[in-house]
């Protein structure tokens, strides 16, 4: 075992966090719409074109490499891909609106746009841009039923982080704004009355990641309506190299965050941890099965039960399953497979692969296995998200 090779879920102890100094809010600001095509009577002129007996039923949404562009996807139940409306640019996350219909594909850095679309028709209905100077992080999430929403942006100039409020109905107009407690935020997610927003700091194979040994993350805690900072955590010095990037959280609200680690020094640290308040708590696995991650985790999901996670590595070709007590059940190899998302069945995940791939995998939480395998002509970016 390396030096961390005992730190687990179990030794807790050895996980207290400290706080760092909170970062002011920006303040309640009200920006104009930045809305570049508004509303379904302006769908994207590149949109499917269908009728009302053609609404398509989708189970999974994601994004993907489609020809020489980009394109969010329409998963059906059985596992059927279909590419909505081009992108120019990277699109990242898809979150699925709450009414059961709309859905949002964010692009991420360097990329400045956001795609709204109808699940059903498969037709884009408007696209918004970040704030003045700042770029999409790849992630935002609804909240208060859909009727708003929430964005990571990052400042250019600075690398700071800004989480915005939009309002839907407003053409996505920023309704207020607020720091992020951090800089590099890459994923949010809202759990019960808290805001949690992972911080990942330098961003791994960026110019400003070569030479550095300390990312600077952290896990802040904000109240999603004004934005004040509850409280912030951070890992231990000697995990300071790690980037805190993605988030899942059971249907309980227990929450796991996800890193990627800046050095590749053959050291085995953990990448997923138990985000318990102010602590954050490493996830168990033999240190071989943490160096088969090869430094990076690009996802992370719950299963439907709360019961099991899954992180997927495409550097490493690997989806790893844990019990939700940190306990390692075991992995498969995917190679290039980095999107995961819950099925309607307990133990159940979709994964998709940048080389086309969609499987679903299983595990009764001794064992793991995959249930079916399919491959489109698609290049899946590294997230999907199971429809509500």
């Amino acid at each position: 075992m390396g030096r961390l090779g005992n730190m687990g879920l179990f030794d807790r102890s050895l996980f207290g966090v400290s706080r760092r100094g909170l970062l002011g809010t920006l303040g309640t600001v009200v920006a104009a719409p930045r809305l570049l095509f508004g509303g379904a009577a302006h769908a994207d002129d590149h949109a499917r074109d269908l009728h009302a007996c053609d609404l398509m039923e989708t189970e999974w949404v994601g994004t993907a490499g489609v020809g020489e562009g980009f394109a969010p996807v329409l998963l059906s139940p059985d596992m059927e891909a279909t590419p909505v409306g081009p992108a120019g640019q990277r699109l990242h996350w898809v979150e699925p609106g709450p009414d059961g219909r709309t859905a949002i594909a964010v692009a991420r850095r360097p990329g400045t746009t956001a795609i709204v679309f109808d699940r059903r028709s498969g037709t884009v209905l408007a696209r918004f841009e970040p704030g003045e100077g700042r770029v999409f992080s790849g992630h935002g999430r609804f909240i208060e039923d859909g009727r708003r929403f929430l964005a990571v942006e990052i400042e250019r100039s600075s690398g700071q982080g800004v989480v915005t409020r939009r309002v839907p109905e407003a053409g996505f107009a920023i309704e207020a704004e607020w720091a992020s407690s951090g800089i590099g935020p890459h994923d949010l997610l809202p759990v019960g009355g808290t805001l949690i927003v992972a911080n990942g700091g330098v961003e791994p194979h960026t110019p400003q990641a070569v030479g550095a040994e300390i990312a600077g993350a952290s896990v802040a805690l904000l109240d999603p309506m004004s934005g004040a900072t509850r409280a912030v955590a951070a890992l231990g010095d000697d995990l300071e190299s790690l980037s805190l990037r993605h988030l899942a959280s059971a249907p309980d609200g227990f929450t796991v965050i996800a890193a990627q680690d800046l050095l590749a020094d053959g050291i085995a640290r953990p990448l997923l941890y138990a985000v318990e308040g102010e602590r954050l708590t490493a996830f168990d696995a033999p240190d071989a099965e943490w160096r088969g991650l090869r430094t990076y985790v690009g996802s992370v999901a719950f299963d439907a039960s709360g019961a099991y996670v899954a992180a997927a590595s495409p550097r490493g070709n690997r989806v790893a399953v844990w019990r939700r007590d940190g306990r390692f059940i075991g992995a498969l190899t995917l190679v290039d497979g980095c999107g995961l998302a819950p099925t309607r069945q307990a133990g159940q995940f979709l994964a998709t692969s940048g080389l086309g791939e969609i499987a679903l995998l299983a595990t009764d939480g001794d064992s793991l296995g995959v249930r079916a395998r399919v491959k489109k002509d698609l290049r899946f970016d590294n997230h999907a998200a199971l429809a509500l």
